[in-house]
């Protein structure tokens, strides 16, 4: 099992950031791929970005070059920094990970809510 905890999300004013953090535990294996899905209400969770151990990353093009993924491997946490937020990104961001050994089978956070307007 892995238990993913992610914290930072909160209202802003559209134009403005936010940085997400989700820390991963509870696993002696190593994780393969951490990332970043989000829920609107009334809709699907999707895609939005993803980076792998070796820091290869990729990103829903709705992110526009606006997100940008990091991740520290020591601390097994992964980032989001999102700039120039519109009401568009408002959702429920949910931060996920699979392991080396199994991987494709994703562990969830709990989610934090994004919410973007004046």
């Amino acid at each position: 099992q892995v238990q993913l905890v992610e914290s930072g999300g909160g209202l802003v004013q559209p134009g403005g950031s936010l940085r997400l953090s989700c820390t991963a535990s509870g696993t002696p294996f190593s994780i393969n791929s951490m990332g970043w899905y989000r829920q609107a209400p009334g809709k699907e969770r999707e895609f939005v970005a993803r980076i792998l151990s070796g820091r290869h990353t990729t990103y829903a093009d709705f992110v526009k070059g606006r997100f940008t993924i990091s991740r520290d491997n020591a601390k097994n946490t992964v980032y989001l920094q999102m700039n120039s937020l519109e009401p568009e990104d408002t959702a429920v961001y949910y931060c996920s990970a699979d392991l080396v050994r199994a991987r494709g089978r994703l562990f969830w956070g709990q989610g934090t809510q994004v919410s973007v307007s004046s």
